[in-house]
C-alpha cells in the first residue's frame, strides 16, 4: 500500500514537472534589441497643482452654496478675501469673520458658530475646502449644526466668481 501512495506522488510529480508545448509562448529570453520593439515607457505623473497664496486669492467672491448632486443655490454670499483671511457675507446678517488660510493647492476656511441662513433658529459651524479651478473657488463645506441632541452635519458643495 505504501508503495502505490510513493508511485502515485511520483508519477504526478513528473506530470507536473513536465515541459508542455511552449513554442506559442514568448521566448523570455528575447531582448528588446531582438524583437525590434521599444519598451513601453510608464505614464508620466500628473502635475502636481500649484500652491496657492492668500494673495492670489484676494478680493471679493461671489459664492454660492449647493446640496451634493445639485446646481440649485441654496446660499448665495459674498466672501471677502485679505491678506491674513477672510470675512463672510451673508444677506441681511453682520459679517463674520472666518479663521482662513492657504494649505498647499486649498484654501481651508473655518467660521462660527453664527445663526444658520438654512436651518431658522440653530447655530451652525462651517469648515470649508477650497480650490482654484479654471479662474472659479470651488470647493465643499460642512455644516456642524447645534442642535438639543447629536450634532447633526450637512455636506454642501460651494462655488464661486471673482467680483
Amino acid at each position: 500500500m505504501r508503495r502505490i501512495g510513493i508511485c502515485c506522488c511520483a508519477a504526478i510529480l513528473l506530470a507536473c514537472g513536465k515541459k508542455g508545448d511552449q513554442s506559442a509562448l514568448p521566448d523570455s529570453s528575447a531582448t528588446v534589441a531582438d524583437t525590434g520593439m521599444a519598451a513601453a515607457a510608464p505614464a508620466p505623473a500628473p502635475a502636481a497643482p500649484a500652491p496657492l497664496s492668500m494673495a492670489d486669492l484676494q478680493g471679493k467672491w461671489k459664492m454660492r452654496t449647493m446640496a451634493e448632486g445639485s446646481d440649485s443655490a441654496l446660499v448665495e454670499y459674498e466672501l471677502d478675501i485679505g491678506p491674513s483671511g477672510s470675512t463672510l457675507h451673508l444677506p441681511k446678517r453682520p459679517a463674520i469673520k472666518t479663521k482662513s488660510a492657504v494649505d498647499g493647492d486649498s484654501l481651508v476656511s473655518d467660521a462660527g458658530p453664527y445663526e444658520s441662513v438654512l436651518r431658522k433658529g440653530l447655530k451652525v459651524t462651517t469648515h470649508s475646502v477650497f480650490r482654484l479651478e479654471n479662474g472659479k473657488l470651488v470647493g465643499t463645506t460642512v455644516a456642524h449644526y447645534a442642535t438639543k441632541g447629536a450634532d447633526s452635519v450637512k455636506n454642501l458643495r460651494s462655488e464661486g466668481t471673482r467680483e
